[in-house]
């Protein structure tokens, strides 16, 4: 489904310049490659870039840029989002001009998990059997100057930095019969150079991968491995599934909270976990009504979670409480049967407005974080 992207700039100076807030929504379509923007107090100042087939779309570089990941068309393309940030020690000037794309893009054999760390940018190959590193800088002034990071074999993974180290799912060399995947093994520390660096650690069909705190988290088959830098190396600790929580379920999907330590991932199709890395009970279980489309963290307030449900509910989660807090139907129900690359809404954050892809109306919804209810619609064409 096409993503939103909605990019934040708050800010402030310490002379007269006041606070500057803008939100410049990037969306991709579902059929024809093209991403179309447009600031979402001016809906009607848009502009639209043509892409090589259908993308999931990233901020990345302190919203610099938007990477526009396409898995199908073995390529990603990065556009300058016009908006960025110019340091001057004592207060930051932001500058905001038109998006435009970058040139230079990235090749390679399918393109999927994009890991943003530490300053880095990091892409997997799926098919390829290694990473490619960006500098998050240099991608901010329209650099694309990848380094390469190799991989035993080609797998379903990430590459993301931690501490001193890169950190990389690993694969089985055995194929399973009649499973055209490979199973995946865990996480295992590396040099730049591809190098083992330390032990394996367990995670079985390790997938999604998220930072909070000190912590990065990716779900497996038996619980949620944790790993932070240490003086030694990184420190692992799987958190297995709880015997309360519903069983045959697992977690494949994580956020991470940027303002306090904690996470926020999916458990089997129908629930949510909050997990806490360090303190018990390390995870709290809510259950939703219907299965679930997609769910976003808030940045602004750090301990509420957004979900949307394919009745076409969405709801505020509380992650202290670890509950629903609020709900209302905002868009005609997307059901979760059929294939996972069906058109079905996306989520995105624009201060206290949440913004939704409605692919089906060939609609983005804005929607007020507090009462749930449309502030308006913009049209966008395609789906």
């Amino acid at each position: 489904a096409g993503g939103a992207v909605a990019q934040d700039h708050d800010h402030d100076h310490d002379h007269d310049h006041g606070d500057v807030t803008l939100y410049r929504v990037f969306v991709g379509d579902h059929e024809k490659g093209q991403v179309t923007a447009f600031d979402l107090s001016e809906p009607d100042h848009r502009w639209t870039f043509p892409t090589t087939g259908q993308v999931k779309l990233f901020p990345v570089a302190g919203g610099a840029v938007v990477a526009a990941v396409q898995s199908d068309a073995d390529t990603v393309q990065f556009i300058r989002s016009g908006i960025s940030f110019h340091d001057h020690g004592d207060h930051r000037d932001i500058e905001v001009g038109d998006p435009a794309a970058i040139d230079a893009s990235l090749t390679g054999p399918r393109p999927f998990h994009l890991v943003e760390h530490d300053g880095k940018v990091v892409l997997n190959y799926d098919q390829g059997g290694y990473a490619e590193i960006l500098e998050g800088g240099a991608l901010a002034e329209g650099k694309v100057e990848p380094v390469k990071f190799p991989q035993a074999r080609a797998h379903h993974g990430f590459v993301a930095p931690l501490g001193d180290s890169w950190l990389s799912t690993v694969a089985s060399d055995e194929k399973v019969e009649g499973d055209a995947s490979v199973p995946r093994l865990g996480l295992q520390a590396f040099d730049a150079e591809g190098k083992p660096a330390g032990d394996l650690a367990s995670c079985t069909a390790i997938h999604g991968e998220a930072f909070s705190g000190a912590y990065l988290a990716a779900g497996c088959k038996e619980g949620v491995l944790t790993v932070k830098a240490g003086a030694n190396g990184p420190e692992y600790r799987l958190l297995p599934y709880p015997a309360d929580l519903p069983q045959g379920a697992t977690t494949g999907t994580l956020l991470g909270s940027t303002g306090i330590q904690v996470f926020l991932g999916n458990y089997g199709p129908d629930g949510l976990v909050v997990l806490d890395p360090v303190d018990e009970p390390h995870y709290r279980y809510i259950k939703l009504p219907f299965r679930r489309v997609d769910f976003a963290l808030d940045p602004a307030k750090p301990s509420t979670g957004y979900v949307l449900t394919e009745d076409g509910s969405l709801h505020r989660i509380d992650l202290l409480k670890a509950e629903i807090a609020a709900s209302a139907k905002v868009t005609e129900p997307y059901s979760m049967d059929g294939h996972w690359n069906d058109p079905r809404p996306r989520l995105a954050m624009a201060g206290d407005e949440i913004v939704v892809t409605d692919p089906n109306a060939g609609l983005v919804r804005r929607i007020a974080t507090e009462s749930l209810e449309e502030l308006g619609t913009v049209e966008v064409e395609g789906k």
